[in-house]
């Protein structure tokens, strides 16, 4: 069975039109609905009217009643990673078990220095990740916490009340460097992929295996995830939206894409042809989609999505 989820961008939103469309998410049926860990707008043309995600999350828990719910992903250097448990523990305590703990390395450098917050090489902040996954565990499921890390350090470090999902919730890492996609191996229940074509899934997959085979963890153990741009319509509809948002946007990778290059790695077409893309990538073993609808405050591609596309793959 393949699941569907929905990420809302914070910088799209005042508070209460977010309410209401974490709703709507709820109500068309979704599995989980998401929010980002950013500051700072992904879209030159969006703003800074930017809510603080984890604490906002907290709120939305009430909102609704059986929507699992997370921030994808949340940035390790943002938080001291104890304090994070903390703050991940508390989320999933009030939404009676419902969070889903998806967390990267960070990579948003404009955002790190505005903030003042320390941005070291990709290497280290890989390193940094790795090592608050495992303190974050420890601090879940134990009574007191002794960590002596390269990065991170507690002493007698005593924290509850604990997750209601026993061991924890459900580890979401995201990102697919070489690097990462150990950790992924290591620690994941979900390994989320963002934003990659079918032929760069494929590959990434295969290396995913490789690193599982390195740490001796079963590749099958964990989820595969796809988390992407997602556009319904008509060639020229999606084409103009994708230039609109390519020419002002402020994720690197993206502004340095041509059309052609980014229409490859996200879900875009009529209902069929979009159907056809989400099959190819499940055919590879993806069994979890949580699309990002460009440009759709108002929510009507997610709802085009949920009734007429979703039923392809119950």
């Amino acid at each position: 069975m393949v699941e569907f989820g929905v990420q809302l961008w914070l910088e799209e939103y005042d508070y209460h039109a977010l309410r209401k469309n974490w709703r709507k998410v709820e109500e068309l049926g979704y599995s989980s609905a998401w929010l980002y860990d950013h500051f700072y707008p992904m879209y030159a043309g969006s703003g800074f009217n930017i809510l603080e995600p984890w604490t906002t999350l907290s709120i939305l828990v009430n909102e609704s009643s059986t929507l699992r719910l997370g921030i994808m992903v949340t940035c390790n250097s943002y938080r001291n990673p104890a304090i994070l448990a903390k703050i991940a523990a508390t989320v999933d305590v009030v939404s009676n078990g419902r969070l889903d703990f998806a967390i990267g390395a960070g990579w948003f450098k404009d955002e790190f220095d505005a903030y003042g917050i320390p941005f070291p090489n990709a290497k280290i902040r890989i390193e940094q990740l790795d090592e608050a996954v495992e303190l974050i565990k420890s601090i879940w499921t134990s009574e007191k916490v002794y960590f002596n890390g390269k990065y991170y350090k507690v002493k007698g470090l005593v924290s509850y009340p604990k997750p209601i999902q026993k061991p924890y919730p459900p580890i979401w890492i995201g990102g697919s460097g070489s690097r990462l996609l150990r950790v992924t191996a290591k620690h994941a229940d979900y390994a989320n992929l963002n934003n990659l074509s079918i032929e760069e899934c494929e590959e990434k997959l295969k290396l995913l295996e490789e690193r599982c085979a390195e740490v001796n963890r079963n590749f099958n153990e964990i989820k595969k995830t796809w988390h992407g741009f997602a556009i319904i319509g008509n060639e020229n509809e999606i084409r103009e939206k994708a230039s609109k948002f390519i020419k002002d946007t402020n994720i690197y990778k993206v502004k340095r894409s041509t059309v052609e290059t980014f229409l490859r790695k996200i879900i875009s077409g009529d209902v069929d042809e979009c159907i056809e893309k989400i099959q190819k990538y499940a055919d590879l073993g993806i069994t979890y989609f949580i699309p990002h609808f460009l440009f759709d405050k108002d929510l009507k591609n997610a709802e085009i999505f949920a009734k007429e596309i979703i039923p392809s793959f119950k």
